[in-house]
């Protein structure tokens, strides 16, 4: 993998924030900080049109960078794509994505860090190998493990497709076996298709292996969200 995981902490004016030491070990998923805007060209709430003075003060978001009064950007939000230590002021509108963004990091991204056993198939090959499959600690490639070994970094997947079985016409549930993925080779248009299955060996990895399968769904829609991908 490119890069090592280390992390230093620094400072800016929105506070704290522990950090990559190398900017190509950076997750695809971050967000740099925005620019503030100056004080000088908001005289008001940029929310609820407030005045500000001596009483009223001027706030900004740290997600957006724009000026409000405390009223408008009182919330203080975990905001894990900046990288912040500690939860930091937002304006509403920012607090909610940050809030939803924040369960995608606690929940989703945590899942697949932990990993899951798959037979993997490699493109149209009709053999299959059993192998242990994580997300890189710093969210920047698909890890699988086993006889052989692959790197798959995020920003180079296409193509991300849940297999369901259960389904019936009238609706019901169903539940996910499986994955068939597509992906570029660096330095070449190719792309290369991937199937992951679940193991039907070990009665206890289904459940994980499912978890593992919708986070790996939640993820690939995130990103293409966040315009990583």
């Amino acid at each position: 993998m490119s890069g090592g995981d280390a992390k230093k902490l620094v400072r800016s004016p929105s506070g704290l924030r522990m950090v990559p030491e190398h900017r190509s070990a950076r997750s695809p998923f971050g967000l740099d900080e925005p620019p503030w805007v100056p004080d000088k060209e908001c005289p008001r709430c940029m929310q609820c049109d407030t005045k500000f003075d001596f009483i009223t003060r001027k706030h900004h978001c740290r997600r957006c960078g724009k000026c409000f009064c405390d009223k408008c950007c009182s919330k203080k939000v975990p905001l894990p794509r900046m990288c912040f230590v500690d939860p930091v002021r937002q304006c509403a509108e920012c607090a909610l994505v940050s809030q939803k963004e924040t369960e995608f990091y606690d929940k989703q991204l945590k899942v697949l860090m932990n990993g899951a056993t798959f037979f993997v198939t490699l493109g149209t090959s009709d053999k299959s190998e059993l192998m242990v499959c994580r997300l890189s600690n710093n969210q920047r490639y698909l890890v699988l493990d086993g006889d052989s070994h692959y790197e798959i970094e995020i920003i180079q997947i296409s193509t991300v497709q849940i297999l369901t079985e259960g389904f019936t016409p009238g609706g019901g549930n169903t539940r996910a076996i499986g994955m068939i993925l597509q992906y570029k080779v660096p330095g070449s248009e190719e792309v290369t298709q991937m199937r992951f299955t679940a193991s039907e060996d070990f009665s206890c990895n289904k459940k994980l292996s499912a978890s593992w399968l919708a986070a790996m769904h939640k993820v690939s829609k995130a990103a293409k969200t966040y315009r990583r991908w």
